[in-house]
């Protein structure tokens, strides 16, 4: 059956109504979700199976049935793990009825059917007794609930759960045990991720500065983990400022509470500075003693920086403190890790808690509305000052004293330049509530809210009235919308030039005048396994795992590009950039489609899995500003990427495994077409010594 689904689009800002599959959330889930990645973790993989090896023996030693329950079992692949050590027989917990659909299948493929039952339930769900799910209490707990910050999937509530109803007591658990470990440090960096810094700016007056609001700087911040790829953060960018603490650890094997709870680490700073970040990281020990350890710990912290296995579904936890502090060196603290059920956060005391009853239990909440407006890259990108000076000199070549500028994107300051460097009359833009109080904090705190007049509407809306009867001489954009996932839905911006083209007066400026999407052929270090299909997984068939993500991949709503930070996510260039198709904001909106077809020359040896692409905004003929590439590649084809911005990735299929053998085509040929009506992208990439065989071919909203 068919359903009709509305969907904003954000290169139009229209609602659509579509026809939809009445499953095509699964399709979705499935597609963005971390399987191939877990399948490819071998790590992970090996430590688990050693893992149940064990528990299933001790259990087998004391001359009892090895009774299995495998919480969020996915695959199965745990649950076969377990029978094949030798357990007597496993219950599979899986929710996601789709999952749990194909564990009965890759349960059944390896012959297993008779020794583990999977039942599509949550685990809060699960009854024992002659007529539950399960007759009995089982022996022996494994399970796989944890994302990066360990406990944000529910891991903690599900344990407790489990080990009230469905598991004996002091049961055998793998893992047996988890530890958090975190370390403070001062990182201008991560800092700028979080808060609102003075911004500079030279103008004809001498240099101005914009403050941020008290209540910016007052704020806690965003409530949620930041999770990255550590171990692409530069040494550089951060300096250690207390030693790996061992946070706090938690027992599986035992009753596990999901009650709110702190645990303090006293420590002596390294070195004097500011205290601004808390990184985080986890590992898990799957036996007793402690011998089989799977760790998250980025490179530095590691015990075999050599053999880091590479994973996406775990990563590592940057946590903010709510204010910087001063440490001094030798000067004892206490770090404080907090947790309720769901989330993990830090605060830093001069003495112990136990001793000191004004620490704070509650969660950190966002109250200034920043953090609502602008997650962490955009908070990086506005404190980003070479940016900023790149707008300044864009702004200084085209304004004029008497110009009336109307700047449209969400939650900028390019308002605030242009009134600093002269312009006669602005106006903003802000459709959401969140960006106008949010803007109209920043205008009061540097005096400004005489001089800036913002319009809390949708910009297709405005009318003379709004703009005091003033035609708009300049008309401004980063472009930004928050509403923008992909590189090219800020082509919004072009829409609603077209949009405003009444008010606009003779020979009024454009900026930026026109964008360009660009596209590079590139082979990942690691991002590939995302994509990747498994196969055999430690002994085991999961190709109905790979048949299920490659469904939902070919599925219309899954097909799309994904958005990835590349920063970190190392890659090499096989191609050269390539100029895709340009789009000139000084013109409306065309009504016919804008084509490009051609072909990139693969010049340097090596897999090519995908095509990233990114969008460049060209503010004036003279300066440009990239949200992809932001130098040319190193002579291996190592690539800069924005920090700041997420560049689309289209994975070729099938996505070639580093293992496969070197050679193919040399070339790789492209059409790309852009359809104004809807503001889709399509395009179809080929092998160009094989015509009839698409690499990719896409439909791109």
């Amino acid at each position: 059956m068919k359903i009709f689904c509305s969907r904003a689009n954000p290169t139009t800002g229209s609602v659509e109504w579509l026809e939809e599959d009445e499953h095509y959330d699964y399709h979705q889930e499935i597609a963005r979700s971390s399987y191939a990645d877990m399948l490819h973790d071998k790590d992970r993989n090996i430590k688990y199976y050693q893992g149940i090896r064990a528990a299933v023996s001790r259990v087998k030693d004391r001359g009892q049935k090895a009774l299995v329950l495998d919480i969020g079992t996915g695959t199965g692949l745990l649950s076969m793990m377990a029978v094949t050590a030798g357990a007597d027989f496993c219950y599979a917990i899986e929710v996601f009825k789709p999952m749990a659909d194909a564990a009965v299948k890759i349960v059944e493929k390896n012959g297993f059917s008779d020794k583990i039952m999977v039942i599509n339930k949550h685990s809060t769900e699960v009854t024992v007794g002659p007529e539950g799910d399960m007759p009995c209490r089982a022996n022996i707990l494994v399970t796989e609930l944890f994302d990066t910050e360990l406990i944000g999937e529910g891991a903690l509530p599900s344990y407790e759960h489990a080990h009230r109803h469905l598991v004996e007591e002091n049961c055998e658990a793998v893992p047996h045990r988890a530890t958090i470990y975190a370390q403070l440090v001062e990182s201008r960096r991560m800092w700028s991720w979080n808060k609102l810094f003075p911004i500079h700016l030279q103008t004809s007056l001498g240099e101005q500065v914009i403050v941020p609001p008290v209540d910016l700087e007052n704020c806690p911040g965003a409530p949620s983990v930041c999770d990255i790829q550590l171990n692409q953060v530069s040494p550089a960018d951060f300096t250690v400022l207390s030693d790996v603490l061992p946070m706090f650890s938690i027992d599986f094997s035992k009753q596990v509470s999901s009650s709110a709870a702190c645990h303090s680490r006293q420590f002596e700073p390294l070195t004097s500075g500011r205290a601004q970040v808390v990184l985080s990281w986890w590992d898990i020990e799957m036996d007793p003693e402690g011998k089989i350890r799977c760790t998250t710990a980025p490179f530095w912290a590691h015990s075999d920086p050599e053999e880091m296995q590479w994973r996406d579904h775990w990563m590592q936890c940057v946590y903010f403190l709510p204010q910087e502090e001063p440490v001094v060196q030798g000067s004892a603290l206490c770090l404080v890790a907090h947790h309720d059920d769901y989330c993990v956060w830090y605060s830093l005391q001069r003495t112990s808690p136990e001793k000191n009853e004004r620490v704070h239990q509650m969660r950190p909440v966002c109250d200034c509305q920043a953090h609502l407006l602008w997650n962490r890259p955009r908070f990086g990108e506005i404190n980003d000052q070479d940016r900023t000076n790149r707008y300044i000199q864009a702004l200084s070549t085209v304004l004029k004293p008497d110009s009336v500028c109307l700047c449209v994107s969400d939650g900028s300051l390019l308002s605030v330049l242009a009134h600093h460097l002269g312009v006669e009359q602005v106006f903003t833009v802000e459709s959401s509530a969140a960006s106008h109080k949010v803007l109209r904090k920043i205008f009061k705190a540097n005096h400004l809210e005489d001089k800036i007049n913002i319009i809390e509407k949708r910009p297709e809306l405005l009318t003379s009235e709004d703009l005091k009867s003033r035609k708009v001489s300049l008309l401004l954009g980063e472009p930004f919308f928050t509403t923008s996932l992909l590189p090219w839905h800020n082509l919004y911006f072009w829409y609603v030039r077209t949009a405003v083209d009444q008010h606009l007066g003779p020979g009024a400026v454009v900026m930026p005048q026109a964008a360009s999407l660009h596209a590079v052929v590139v082979e990942f270090r690691d991002l590939w396994r995302i994509r990747s299909p498994c196969g055999d997984c430690e002994g085991f068939d999961v190709h109905i795992m790979d048949d299920m993500i490659k469904r939902a991949l070919d599925f219309r709503e899954s097909r799309e590009a994904e958005p990835h930070p590349l920063w970190e996510y190392p890659c090499r260039s096989l191609s050269e950039p390539r100029h895709i198709l340009a789009f000139d904001f000084r013109q409306l909106v065309p009504p016919r489609p804008l084509c490009a077809e051609g072909t990139m020359e693969l010049r340097r040896p090596g897999r090519s899995h995908a095509a990233v692409l990114w969008m460049e905004y060209h503010l004036t003929p003279e300066c440009t500003l990239s949200t992809g590439l932001l130098e040319p590649a190193d002579p291996e084809g190592g690539c800069c990427w924005n920090p700041h911005c997420k560049q689309a990735v289209y994975f070729f299929s099938p996505v070639l495994d580093p293992r496969a053998p070197l050679g193919g085509p040399q070339t790789v040929s492209y059409v790309v077409e852009f359809h104004p009506g809807t503001g889709d992208i399509t395009m179809e990439f080929r092998l160009a010594d094989t015509p009839d065989s698409p690499l990719l071919s896409n439909k791109v909203a």
